[in-house]
């Protein structure tokens, strides 16, 4: 039966990756390498280099896989099913032409696997929709943990939980039962609608890269420092990846 490591490779930094995903690198016959055009190239390469780094034995193959846009227009939920099901549909097709039977196949995911990527959500599509495959998953660093060791915090302040979300829950407003809150996917900046709020930033894009950037303080004071260096790191790469967590200045409050 064919198989499938579904690989954390952190975020940035070929350092973090663990010895176990090392060992996973070293099993896999195809690694199957996400495409998303040219502005992000860099993170299609940065793959390819952490193969050529940890793979002791070169005869491994590679299949790029072009990304198809997400419809962002009309309803959410929608259009992210649509979006998985032809992703869904390349994916099978690539591992069905090939992998074969007794091969073993790898995706390798920024991050780690079960935070906030669609890839596990991918592989069980295809088996429930009759592919044949057994996958394992090989948890990696997470741009969450990178976040606040660059910035030398703790995640949680005593007693209180940490919510992560999205930019688009966030629009809604700062919880109010939360203690931290986690912020990925925010293409609108919607901590700069929270100004108003007694709250701290602590703000990092391209973690673990030659690229990071890192900013925290008051969010009243330096949100739009936070949206100049992000406006003019997207148009000087092409692409940006960033994050943030949220917390009250005052927690009594």
């Amino acid at each position: 039966m064919r198989k499938i490591f579904v690989i954390g490779i952190g975020v940035g930094d070929p350092d973090h990756m663990t010895m176990q995903a090392i060992r996973a690198l070293n099993q896999v016959d195809v690694f199957f390498i996400p495409d998303k055009g040219s502005e992000k190239s860099a993170l299609r390469d940065l793959r390819i280099s952490i193969c050529e780094r940890f793979i002791e034995n070169a005869g491994y193959r590679t299949v790029g896989i072009d990304v198809p846009q997400r419809n962002a227009s009309g309803d959410y939920l929608a259009g992210v099913d649509d979006w998985h099901g032809r992703l869904a549909e390349l994916y099978g097709d690539r591992f069905e032409r090939e992998l074969g039977d007794n091969e073993v196949g790898a995706v390798l995911v920024w991050g780690d696997p079960a935070i906030y990527d669609s890839t596990l959500r991918i592989i069980e599509r295809l088996r429930a929709n009759g592919l044949a495959l057994e996958f394992e998953v090989i948890p990696g660093i997470s741009s969450v943990q990178v976040l606040a060791a660059k910035h030398r915090i703790a995640l949680n302040q005593i007693g209180e939980g940490v919510l992560l979300t999205t930019g688009r829950k966030l629009a809604d407003g700062f919880p109010n039962e939360a203690g931290t809150v986690v912020v990925l996917l925010d293409g609108v900046q919607a901590f700069a609608g929270l100004a108003d709020q007694d709250l701290d930033i602590f703000w990092g894009a391209y973690l673990g890269t030659e690229h990071e950037i890192l900013r925290s303080g008051k969010l009243a004071e330096v949100k739009d420092e936070i949206v100049a260096l992000r406006k003019a790191a997207r148009e000087r790469h092409g692409w940006i990846m960033d994050i943030y967590l949220l917390r009250r200045s005052d927690p009594r409050k």
